[in-house]
């Protein structure tokens, strides 16, 4: 059975993953969770209880070296997805950016190197490539440029994990996710703000630039490439994949069919405040999949048209059943 050590495990993404592996009984998982006053485990809290019992919860942090190195002895898989991830709050404090997206991986890839790791999975974002201009959408090989803060970290800390394995030979993917959404989403994003304002039978709902295309990705999808990097039999060290439906679509035409599903009459209100600075908005993301689905052997089961009706259908059915618990939950890493 292999050890596998999670940072960001209570979040999105990183709860829908542990829930995941702890379901199929082949692996020990030690959860990261930033550390907080109120020992809150945020979305790991949302799992089944008995599943949960399975999990080695600790607290702590990835700028912390020492610690990591410490928990991640007799490990054979790292996974990161901690991060910082709120691109306007980036604008603001850059520097608290660049001590957990960049000093954070460098941390997690020396643990991995110092104790002789199997296998490290290194958590990137479609936000690198910015205003890249494309025809088939964004590859492993696209062009990279950062249009914020954030992004930047995000490329460093890329980088930084080619590094290691040009230098030192260790064994690191990175997957990058393009947009991925589903239950557990913090409302930092479009789609669990829209849910939740008509939810909330609000009247009007306040939204920025609603021209921008973005590559939607169901979490059922995202968690499914994540075990097929874990689980492969190949040598994929060294290599990239980007995790996207294929399929993008204007914020525009995502609210009104957020509003269809939800049968709501909500009016939509510009509001600039909600809007990134010119240079900094990127206007089109698309993915290329076509080396994931080489490489991995992973589809998305969830694109085109019909594929992202349906997950918001299913987004929308969880956050109508999760609602006060949702409120009570404070999401901050990925």
């Amino acid at each position: 059975m292999k050890n596998i050590f999670i940072t960001g495990s209570e979040g999105f993404i990183g709860s829908h993953l542990v829930e995941t592996l702890i379901k199929s009984n082949k692996y020990k998982v030690k959860a990261l969770v930033l550390y907080n006053h109120r020992n809150d485990i945020g979305w790991l809290s949302n799992i089944n209880q008995k599943l949960l019992k399975e999990v080695e919860i600790i607290h702590g942090d990835i700028r912390d070296y020492d610690f990591l190195k410490s928990h991640t002895k007799n490990t054979d898989i790292i996974i990161n997805l901690a991060a910082l991830i709120g691109i306007p709050y980036s604008y603001d404090a850059p520097k608290s950016y660049i001590d957990t997206n960049i000093i954070g991986t460098h941390n997690i890839l020396q643990c991995g190197l110092t104790n002789n790791i199997e296998k490290l999975i290194q958590t990137s974002t479609s936000e690198v490539f910015g205003n890249v201009k494309f025809s088939t959408g964004f590859d492993e090989n696209s062009y990279q440029y950062a249009q914020s803060p954030y992004a930047a970290t995000k490329i460093a800390s890329d980088q930084m994990s080619n590094a290691f394995y040009s230098t030192y030979n260790l064994p690191v993917t990175i997957i990058r996710p393009f947009n991925t959404y589903g239950p557990r989403q913090s409302e930092r994003a479009i789609i669990p703000t829209v849910i939740n304002q008509i939810l909330n039978n609000s009247k009007k709902i306040k939204l920025g630039n609603l021209y921008a295309f973005r590559d939607l990705n169901y979490i059922e999808d995202t968690i499914s490439a994540f075990i097929k990097i874990i689980t492969s039999k190949k040598n994929i060290a060294g290599e990239i994949f980007n995790i996207g439906s294929g399929y993008n679509v204007s914020m525009k035409d995502l609210v009104f069919k957020i509003k269809e599903l939800m049968n709501s009459k909500i009016d939509i209100v510009f509001d600039y405040k909600r809007v990134r600075p010119k240079k900094s908005e990127v206007a089109n993301l698309l993915c290329n999949n076509s080396k994931a689905k080489k490489v991995l052997k992973w589809k998305p089961k969830y694109s085109g048209s019909l594929g992202l009706e349906l997950g918001l259908k299913n987004t929308i059915e969880w956050f109508k059943e999760n609602s006060e618990n949702y409120k009570n939950q404070n999401t901050y890493i990925k």
